[in-house]
């Protein structure tokens, strides 16, 4: 089973700076973070430093430079995010989640085919 982790926003835009990378110094993930807002190079330090403790990310040497690498997977980080907010804010309940998607994000026509198989689906696996 995927280890349960909970990352802030920050947290995960770092992330996702070391899931397209799969590698990165401090300074590399603060000039990557710094081009969509600006952010302390010791802010991003403080970031890596709480990430490494939670086991998110590991970090090697290459001479004086640390070099930080992600742990664990993108999708075991969203499939905790997505459990974590299905169980506090929808009080885990599947319709709920689904009928809030539904009526305030914007779904595409294939998106709603491929939710409509994976329902139908769903259904002739449990016999209904």
């Amino acid at each position: 089973m995927a280890k349960q982790i909970k990352l802030g926003q920050l947290q995960l835009q770092l992330m996702q700076v070391l899931w397209d990378r799969q590698q990165a110094t401090a300074r590399e993930l603060t000039d990557e973070m710094s081009k969509s807002a600006p952010i302390a190079h010791s802010t991003v330090q403080t970031l890596l430093k709480r990430l490494e403790i939670k086991g998110a990310i590991k970090h090697k040497t290459d001479g004086r430079t640390f070099v930080f690498m992600p742990a664990l997977g993108q999708e075991d980080v969203q499939l905790s995010a997505v459990k974590d907010m299905f169980r506090s804010v929808f009080r885990g309940s599947a319709s709920l989640l689904v009928a809030h998607l539904i009526e305030h994000e914007s779904i595409s026509q294939d998106e709603l085919k491929q939710l409509r198989e994976l329902i139908d689906s769903k259904s002739k696996e449990k016999g209904e």
